[in-house]
């Protein structure tokens, strides 16, 4: 058992961390499109009652750098915010069913 949460973990950090490219040349534009994926993400992933802080805190860093004007670190954080609500959406609906696999011992 431990070693599929293990799994279930590493899945989810690969996915979050493999679904932000490195480098992106944003312009307020693709900001906004980010920005409106990241948020509906995050709603999808309250309908499962599974909101994680982290990605509200990326998406108000979001927000603050597109404020400044530095649309290329906002849209990096609108995406990197987007990929932490859908690694929660994963996580809700895959631990939905995994708790018939625990065994009472």
């Amino acid at each position: 058992m431990r070693n599929l949460m293990q799994k279930s973990a590493l899945v989810l950090a690969l996915f979050a961390a493999g679904a932000v490219p490195a480098l992106t040349l944003g312009s307020e534009d693709e900001f906004k499109a980010a920005y409106a994926a990241a948020e509906a993400a995050n709603k999808e992933a309250g309908k499962l009652r599974n909101q994680w802080t982290t990605t509200a805190n990326t998406l108000a860093a979001a927000k603050k750098a597109a404020d400044a004007g530095d649309f290329d670190k906002a849209t990096a954080s609108a995406k990197e915010a987007e990929a932490l609500a859908k690694a929660s959406i994963f996580q809700a609906t895959s631990e939905k069913t995994r708790w018939k696999d625990l065994e009472i011992r």
